[in-house]
């Protein structure tokens, strides 16, 4: 069974968006106006973006 090529990142049970799979990682496509920071943008691990997800949502709650 192959590994999955996309992952769904979810902050508190909203939806952030998706992470691909791509040569040595992966990229963040937002589905989430909230989360429009992170579109396009590329993490070493799917953890990486989940975090950066949690982070920009706590940052934005904050302000």
């Amino acid at each position: 069974m192959s590994q999955p090529h996309a992952y769904a990142i979810e902050v508190h049970g909203r939806s952030a968006g998706i992470v691909v799979a791509e040569n040595r990682g992966f990229t963040f496509f937002a589905s989430d106006w909230a989360f429009k920071d992170l579109d396009r943008r590329r993490f070493r691990h799917v953890g990486q973006a989940e975090r950066a997800a949690e982070l920009l949502l706590r940052a934005r709650r904050a302000s």
